[in-house]
């Protein structure tokens, strides 16, 4: 959908190099003839804001039209109204410029270690998914670093730290007391109930 101005602009040339009369001109691209017959009397000044509005975009790329107008009204003493600089600014399309995304620099993690013997490192974590009706459910993964066995699967709807740590008893019961459990620093691996179970059981 074009704008009142770029419909105009093509109205102008539909009547200048093809003969067309202005009213069917208007009729064709939906202004009317008041909108066709306008003519700004400050063109050569919005020009001007609109070049100083292209200048602070490209020099200052993460700046909205905020920072633009302050700047403009503030640092360079301009008593333009806001709502003509705002409609000159969308005008340029400068509202619909592509943030650049801020890259994060990461150091190079560490390479983990594969266990000699099984049942030596465990790692857990979660996954996450929807059921049809869009209800979110979650799924604890247990496995054992030396092969990558799964040794076990807990879901359901809300697995907080305490069911973490049934679900590990209850592998313990069967499979025995790994050396290790590896983990990120997700809510339910970080609380004190998980804390206090680990240290119980001496694991690092």
């Amino acid at each position: 959908m074009k704008r009142p101005v770029q419909r105009r602009e093509l109205a102008a040339q539909a009547v200048a190099h093809h003969g067309v009369s202005i009213a069917l001109a208007c009729r064709i691209f939906g202004i009317s003839e008041t909108c066709f017959r306008y003519r700004p009397r400050l063109a050569a000044e919005n020009d001007r804001i609109a070049a100083l509005l292209v200048g602070l975009t490209q020099a200052h790329r993460r700046w909205g039209f905020g920072l633009c107008f302050l700047y403009l009204r503030n640092v360079q003493g301009h008593v333009w109204n806001h709502k003509r600089v705002y409609r000159i600014y969308r005008e340029q399309e400068l509202n619909l410029r592509i943030k650049p995304r801020r890259r994060l620099v990461r150091e190079k993690p560490e390479k983990l270690s594969v266990p000699a013997l099984p049942n030596r490192v465990w790692s857990m974590d979660f996954m996450a998914d929807r059921l049809m009706d869009g209800r979110a459910f979650r799924l604890l993964n247990i496995l054992d670093d030396f092969n990558r066995e799964g040794l076990a699967i807990e879901v359901d709807f809300s697995l907080p730290a305490c069911r973490v740590v049934r679900c590990l008893e209850q592998v313990m019961e069967w499979r025995g007391r790994p050396e290790a459990i590896r983990m990120d620093n997700g809510p339910e691996y970080v609380s004190h109930t998980l804390v206090s179970w680990a240290e119980n059981r001496g694991l690092p």
